[in-house]
């Protein structure tokens, strides 16, 4: 993840400037949030904390309702095409590989999946998780919310505790 962010804050950073920046790489699958509020930290851009968390959270947020509610009707297109079809059916399968503890808490498994920065997890794996698993829209919206928020305070002691310590960063 790290080299991603050093390539965005590298070409992103100079001409559309940090905050842009943030904002942009939160939305972007495999980054998100995590990888915003990394490029926030004082390792990278050093945006204060109180200005990169909402942006962070935004920028993350703003993708989520379009994949709960659009992603099956696009991906049942998308089958239809003789090209997509395998490249469709493998996302599908990556994100029901990885749905076991989403299953079997349903809402709680959700918050989890989406909070804890591991790989492969976040709003963008969980909302889709979510929409094939036929979750209702408003209890995943609320638990990928409630994920974002648990992933915000996991990453910012990280990027600027941690980091803010060793690059001696004031947030």
């Amino acid at each position: 993840m790290q080299n991603l962010v050093n390539w965005f804050v590298a070409h992103l950073g100079v001409t559309a400037g940090k905050k842009l920046t943030i904002f942009i790489i939160s939305m972007i699958p495999i980054l998100e949030l995590r990888g915003g509020l990394l490029a926030a930290s004082p390792a990278f851009l050093n945006v204060p904390i109180l200005e990169a968390i909402p942006i962070c959270v935004i920028g993350n947020l703003i993708p989520v309702p379009f994949i709960l509610l659009f992603i099956t009707p696009v991906f049942s297109k998308l089958k239809q095409t003789k090209r997509l079809r395998p490249v469709v059916e493998k996302l599908e399968k990556k994100a029901m590989d990885k749905s076991d503890r989403v299953q079997k808490y349903e809402f709680w498994g959700l918050v989890l999946f989406v909070g804890i920065p591991l790989p492969g997890t976040g709003a963008w794996t969980g909302s889709l998780i979510a929409s094939l698993l036929d979750i209702p829209f408003k209890k995943a919206f609320t638990a990928v919310v409630i994920g974002i928020c648990l992933a915000t305070v996991i990453m910012s002691v990280v990027s600027y505790g941690l980091l803010g310590v060793l690059f001696g960063g004031v947030g």
